[in-house]
């Protein structure tokens, strides 16, 4: 889609699944099961949708899960990569060495998995060699120190191997990353997580990633039982849904199964996607 100047297009990196009661908290399975049937382990479908940017420079936003993940992982998560992320890219016209800058809303595993890939030779390599990887400050603190809460979220081959090559910007504020598009602190998930604005020709795209991650979490009280600091999310969440609904913020679901991109409409009292073409 086109937003001003800028174009936006939603890539993927396949699926994988979680367990339903963690993705959505104290909402009991009965509610939730109705947006997020559940198979037979309780993990519900999930998309991993990275966002080509072309703007000033062409900007990925984050990165998938990648391939590196064991047999074990890749059967605990469900993960299926029949669509990867260098295919979705291919599509756009676009190869690894054509991106850069990378930006990262957080360094979990299943939004930068894909940033670093291993050679036949074993060695990890940065997948995006020739883009520099916009990273928080704090959230690589936490990501290299982590502790007994978060630790399964992050994996150090990930990310490493980036700053080993020298490319990795840190930035400590929220900043604009390049024209148009900007990062803002929203915590909750994790302490340092971030969403994105897009903004040309008036209008507004905002990349929500673990903040909203699907479109069944638009409500403010459907909160993961992931988040570190839910109390922050649901502050967050407040004044963001009801912007974004006063604006017409064309919101990017980074997890969502079947829908991209929407806009976020109330009728009577009911929060709804509208979706919207994201290619």
């Amino acid at each position: 889609m086109f937003l001003g100047s800028l174009e936006l297009i939603s890539l993927s990196d396949g699926e994988f699944r979680l367990d339903g009661g963690a993705m959505f908290g104290v909402v009991p399975k009965p509610l939730w099961e109705r947006r997020s049937p559940a198979d037979e382990r309780n993990r519900i479908r999930l998309g991993l949708r990275p966002l080509l940017v072309r703007g000033e420079k062409l900007m990925l936003i984050d990165g998938g899960i990648g391939g590196k993940m064991s047999a074990k992982e890749t059967d605990i998560y469900a993960i299926e990569r029949k669509v990867t992320l260098d295919r979705t890219l291919a599509d756009a016209g676009h190869a690894a060495s054509d991106i850069e800058v990378v930006l990262a809303t957080h360094l979990h595993f299943d939004h930068i998995g894909d940033l670093t890939v291993r050679g036949d030779d074993g060695v990890l390599r940065p997948h995006f060699e020739n883009a520099r990887h916009v990273i928080r400050r704090g959230d690589w603190e936490d990501a290299t120190h982590p502790h007994e809460r978060n630790r399964a979220s992050y994996i150090a081959d990930n990310f490493l191997p980036l700053e080993s090559a020298g490319l990795v910007d840190f930035h400590d504020e929220d900043i604009e990353v390049m024209p148009g598009v900007r990062v803002v602190r929203s915590g909750g998930h994790a302490m340092h997580h971030q969403v994105v604005f897009i903004e040309s020709g008036g209008r507004t795209a905002v990349f929500t990633a673990d903040m909203i991650p699907t479109t069944a979490h638009i409500d403010e009280p459907w909160i993961m039982g992931y988040d570190l600091y839910p109390m922050d999310t649901l502050a967050f969440k407040r004044r963001f849904v009801r912007e974004a609904i006063e604006r017409e913020y064309v919101i990017f679901f980074e997890h969502d199964p079947d829908i991209a991109a929407g806009i976020i409409r109330e009728r009577d009292g009911r929060k709804y996607v509208e979706p919207v073409a994201a290619g």
